[in-house]
């Protein structure tokens, strides 16, 4: 797999000179990622879960689905399921010093319920599996699955490589395979400053989701990447030695479709709101990027997790 080439210089230029292949090729490396974990699962003797684990706005949910997709592909019939179906309802959620909610925290979550699910799941191949309401805050009931002999599962949530959620269940050998995907990659300029860092590309996308499917403005998500940030720092990079494996989901011609998509979001933040700097910092990374226009993101990008449909 060829090296990703994460230099302003070589992004700006290929934009302007051959946006199709660029974009085309960026697609493709992450295709092939996904292929090659399907394979491998597809491989492993007696293979049943994929643990899929990652910070916010890393690509979680789209790579959960094209990882069961090309498991399908394969003939192997794969069932999703999101952590997020877990919460607690708020009262039960742990606090932080300032007596805020902690939602980043494992703890937030009802770690023995999906302990047991799991558990039957691996053992006896059923078990009724909750859904969590976001606008009413409580979890209900949600559906029962049942695997048959080849059915593979997806995890995917923030701490679905955290050593809590397996302690004591015994999953060893090729039965289960720990992801941990994120952005890995930053933007050099031509003296090899940073123009846009690791978190700053997941911000530009959680902003522009936010945004997108949320209605929130970006003053709101400003206001909580600090402490996603610190969540993650805690909860989530010391779990990363865990993975077998790492994904890294940038597609190096984001900014460019970025740029103009949320420019106009991070400009509306007034400048005497707490977050001003953070907005402008990743504004001025942004302007250093030529744009493209999102219609050549294909329908099926992880991308569109952040855009929308075309």
């Amino acid at each position: 797999m060829s090296a990703i080439r994460n230099e302003l210089e070589y992004i700006n230029r290929t934009a302007a000179e051959n946006p199709l292949d660029f974009v085309a090729a960026s697609e493709m490396r992450f295709k092939n990622i996904i292929s090659s974990i399907a394979e491998r699962s597809l491989k492993a003797r007696g293979h049943k879960l994929i643990l899929l684990a990652g910070p916010s706005a890393s690509g979680k949910t789209t790579t959960a689905g094209k990882i069961a997709e090309a498991l399908g592909k394969g003939g192997v019939d794969t069932f999703r399921i999101s952590m997020d179906d877990y919460y607690l309802p708020a009262e039960k959620l742990p606090l932080q010093a300032d007596g805020s909610r902690d939602y980043e925290s494992i703890h937030a979550l009802d770690i023995p319920l999906l302990r047991d699910n799991l558990r039957e799941l691996m053992e006896t191949g059923c078990a009724d599996l909750p859904i969590f309401n976001f606008k009413t805050g409580k979890r209900e009931p949600g559906r029962r699955i049942c695997l048959d002999e080849e059915d593979m599962i997806v995890l995917e949530g923030l701490h679905a490589i955290n050593p809590l959620l397996s302690e004591g269940l015994g999953w060893t050998g090729e039965r289960v395979t720990k992801i941990y995907i994120s952005v890995s990659s930053r933007i050099y300029g031509p003296r090899q400053e940073i123009i846009c860092t690791k978190r700053a590309m997941r911000l530009a996308r959680r902003i522009l989701r936010d945004a997108q499917f949320r209605n929130a403005p970006a003053e709101e998500t400003l206001s909580m990447w600090e402490s996603v940030t610190k969540g993650e720092d805690h909860y989530l990079t010391p779990c990363k030695p865990n993975a077998d494996l790492l994904i890294n989901s940038v597609h190096i011609y984001e900014p460019c479709v970025f740029r103009d998509k949320v420019l106009p979001l991070v400009d509306a933040v007034s400048r005497d709101h707490p977050a001003y700097q953070e907005a402008a910092k990743l504004a001025k990374g942004l302007r250093r990027f030529l744009p493209l226009d999102s219609a050549l993101v294909p329908k099926d990008s992880l991308l569109r997790e952040f855009l929308g449909e075309l």
